[in-house]
């Protein structure tokens, strides 16, 4: 709408949600459907608005094209600054060069982006006018994130890893390298579609050569195009990408001028804490030479605030870094999600804590403890997953301990007593929409032996599999126990620091022991022993000091009128002498004897300030480097976990490990060194005693599935589409005695079923089109009787008879998405467009 990107900035493009791009040097706006297509002589501003729980987040990011001159580049840095500036100096903003872009750039370009030879004064109009007067060929390169590049139409631009897309304009040719994966193929498919839905509205032809002795037809046309091809193919060039301990080595630096020359100044390496950034100071974060961060403090000078993206070019150069290293200048105030993950710890003034309380840094608040209404979760699934809450924890619970290696049932009504020196497995049965689903929980004690713990992981496969590999494993370290496991021992989860529940016990039980109370309900209430000493002892908090005459409930000044009911039933759990309520400040000398003496503790109010809660983070994982790689899917959804893969959710208070049903051995018996691995080499120092959890595809818990936005739960019954050679095609046949491709005629209303996608024989989509026959009009299908029908039409499944542009048409999606989506709502569609 705007020609400037600055115009009436109040009510435009930094106030509703959504992707805008300009390009250069004028400033226009870019038609929708150019999105995602780039020009390496130019360079683009895009503006990407996020709707967030406070209104909106922004990026600005500035793209520079392989061959945009100096001026066009110094334009785009001014924009972006003009930008900032009418948007109030909130938007991140990314220095971005081609080929080397931020994961959260490839994000906004689900379908791949397109870099074009040349410049748009000289390409743009002449594109849009001759749609299909088009010879190129593209390297599409990436698993996660597809780009690709425009390159020299011969074979030497080949290599046996990659894919390569033969674009002649109604005819798409995928040509896939002959070392390629599936991951890379699927996404080369996505791309195709992408081009001939988006560009060629459909109306082109997808051929596919996956093994070029199947494809004799195709292979003849890519001859007759790139000519034959003399000596062998490249082999496969290896993807760049950074491993942990390179994204681990964060370094914090001081930059500023100084009589003319730029100073740099290390003050600190990981892990980083807030306090290190100094408003009146510009910083930079280096983490690792992968990425650059330039952090503005408020009150920095202007100047300062306005050199952030030639201190980072300086900065960049003066490391010798390549120049296409990513930068990120952020405000003070506005910081990225990826920034603060960099932190210990990130504290925001005035930011909400638990279900709606406000509290200021600064201040002792009282922070009065939430009810969480368990009713909500299924209603939730957000909630679930903040709350860590898969269900309402009235479920089964079965309890076993490592005895001799080996599983032994412990009696349940000493459920909830764990001991430091054992392992414990405990299944968790609860129903789900009529369906039985599982947990096990690996409780590992901080003195158990290394057998032990083996043996406890070692039975936990084998209990697993006994229930058909479909439970949830979690990993529970001492201490470190999750709210849903608290939650499924109605508030009497105790820990004892060391000893055994073992018939046979090794040593006498201590003659005094101290027990530290905290929770308010049966859902959060934990107790842990603590050294029998004075100093153990906290204001907020009720204490159980257990001796061989009496039991003592000690209530600190701080504590509830729960907390003090929730010890009171742990205490009959913990000892069956007579039990003696005081209260701090009145406690008899007795008491004080028994924890060798006075001597000064905790008594300040617990001060509760808001840790932010840290954005989820997806990673496809894999070590069979040798190096510990991960690749992140920014702006995640269910579509990216991929079945052949160990994909890491990083909540921050747990790592959920998901495996695909098609995940390979070796990368399921090393997923959790692998997420011990990331949890060691993070950058921010994270806690290794971090509850790991390992879900199935298929059996995903709420706590998983309420991380991601419109979870379908029927898409893994639906199998995904194949892609298929297509090398028997009418396509091959009509092209095969021609020397060089002639442009097919563009009558698109029967194409031939072989270009459409074609699906797996399962119970939701027809595997092809009966004997061959070609796709129908919308008319001879939409409305029809069986009777009324084309011979050999499957009435049940009218639709996949459409050609793919009618399809879309009508229902809006490719028949891919359409599959995906459940039986019912295909069946209302099918319905509402007289295809039922």
């Amino acid at each position: 709408s705007a020609g400037s990107p600055t115009e009436g900035a109040g009510s435009g493009p930094g106030c509703r949600p959504g992707l805008l791009l300009w390009r250069n040097m004028k400033m226009v706006p870019l038609p929708n459907k150019a999105y995602g297509s780039f020009f390496e002589g130019d360079c683009y501003i895009v503006l990407n608005n996020k709707k967030t729980s406070n209104g909106f987040s922004t990026d600005l990011h500035y793209w520079i094209g392989r061959d945009s001159s100096q001026d066009e580049q110094g334009a785009a840095a001014l924009y972006v600054t003009q930008l900032d500036d009418a948007l109030g100096g909130s938007p991140v903003q990314h220095r971005e060069v081609q080929g080397h872009e931020s994961a959260a750039f490839k994000s906004y370009f689900k379908n791949g982006i397109i870099y074009k030879k040349g410049g748009v004064a000289s390409g743009f109009k002449h594109v849009e006018t001759n749609m299909y007067n088009i010879k190129r060929l593209l390297h599409v390169k990436g698993k996660k994130h597809v780009s690709a590049t425009e390159v020299d139409l011969s074979w030497d631009s080949f290599n046996k890893g990659d894919v390569f897309l033969l674009d002649l304009g109604k005819v798409l040719i995928q040509w896939n390298g002959p070392e390629c994966n599936v991951s890379e193929k699927t996404r080369g498919m996505v791309l195709a579609r992408s081009i001939r839905d988006g560009e060629r509205g459909g109306r082109a032809q997808i051929g596919i050569i996956d093994n070029e002795k199947d494809a004799p037809d195709l292979m003849q046309i890519m001859k007759a195009v790139l000519g034959e091809r003399k000596g062998e193919l490249r082999d496969a060039i290896p993807d760049a990408k950074a491993d942990e301990l390179q994204k681990a080595n964060v370094r914090l630096y001081h930059v500023y001028e100084k009589d003319s020359d730029l100073v740099v100044q290390e003050i600190a390496t990981r892990p980083l804490t807030q306090d290190l950034l100094h408003h009146e100071d510009c910083h930079i974060l280096d983490q690792g030479g992968f990425k650059i961060f330039v952090w503005r403090g408020k009150d920095s000078s202007k100047e300062e605030r306005k050199a952030a993206f030639s201190r980072a070019v300086g900065f960049i150069q003066a490391k010798g870094y390549p120049a296409t290293t990513n930068v990120e200048v952020i405000n003070d105030g506005a910081e990225s999600a990826m920034f603060k993950q960099l932190f210990r710890s990130w504290s925001e003034k005035e930011e909400t804590q638990g279900l709606g309380k406000t509290y200021n840094i600064g201040k002792i608040a009282t922070v009065d403890q939430v009810k969480f209404d368990i009713t909500e979760l299924h209603a939730r699934p957000e909630l679930a997953a903040e709350q860590r809450m898969p269900d309402d924890a009235s479920g089964k619970v079965e309890v076993w301990r490592i005895e001799d290696l080996h599983m032994v049932p412990v009696e349940p009504k000493t459920y909830g007593q764990f001991y430091g020196g054992d392992c414990y497995l405990v299944l968790y049965s609860y129903l789900k929409s009529g369906k039985l689903h599982y947990i096990i929980y690996m409780w590992q004690g901080r003195h158990a032996s290394v057998d032990e713990i083996t043996a406890c992981a070692f039975n936990a496969v084998e209990l697993d599999r006994k229930y058909g590999d479909e439970p949830v494993q979690v990993r529970v370290t001492m201490g470190k126990e999750p709210q849903h496991f608290l939650s499924i021992f109605k508030g009497n989860l105790i820990v004892y620091e060391g000893g055994t529940s073992r018939a046979q016990k090794s040593e006498p039980e201590p003659a005094i022991r101290l027990f530290q109370v905290r929770g308010t309900d049966e859902f959060n209430t934990k107790t842990i022993e603590v050294p029998a000493r004075a100093s153990s002892l906290n204001s907020n908090d009720v204490f159980l000091l257990k001796t061989n005459q009496v039991c003592y409930l000690w209530c600190g000044k701080g504590c509830s009128g729960d907390e003090r009911e929730m010890a009171k039933n742990v205490g009959n759990i913990i000892s069956k002498r007579d039990k003696q309520t005081i209260l701090e400040g009145q406690e008899p000398s007795e008491f004080w004897v028994a924890l060798g003496g006075k001597a000064p503790y905790a008594s300040d109010k617990r001060f509760q300030e808001r840790v932010v809660r840290y954005q989820p983070r997806l990673f496809e994982c894999s070590n069979q480097t040798g190096r510990f790689i991960m690749t992140e899917v920014v702006g995640f959804g269910q579509d990216d976990l991929d079945e052949d893969d160990v994909m890491l959710l990083d909540t921050w208070e747990e790592i959920f490990l998901w495996v695909g049903k098609a995940a390979n051995a070796y990368e399921k018996d090393e997923s959790v060194s692998s997420a011990k691995e990331y949890l060691k080499t993070h950058p921010a120092g994270r806690d290794l005693a971090t509850a790991i959890i390992m879900v199935k595809q298929g059996y995903e818990p709420l706590t998983f599935t309420g991380w991601f936005t419109a979870w379908d739960p029927y898409k893994w019954s639906v199998s995904k589409e194949k892609i298929m050679d297509l090398n028997n095609t009418s396509l091959n046949k009509r092209n095969a005695n021609t020397s060089a491709p002639s442009q097919p005629s563009s009558g698109a209303e029967r194409t031939s079923p072989a270009y459409n996608n074609n699906y797996s024989n399962n119970n939701s989509v027809p595997s092809q089109v009966a004997n061959g026959n070609e796709a129908y009009s919308r008319e001879v299908l939409i409305n029809k009787t069986m009777d009324e029908l084309p011979e050999g039409v499957d009435p049940t499944k009218k639709e996949y008879y459409l050609s793919d542009a009618d399809f879309y048409d009508i229902f809006g999606r490719s028949k891919d998405e359409f599959y995906q989506m459940p039986k019912w709502k295909q069946q209302n569609e099918k319905k509402e467009h007289g295809l039922f």
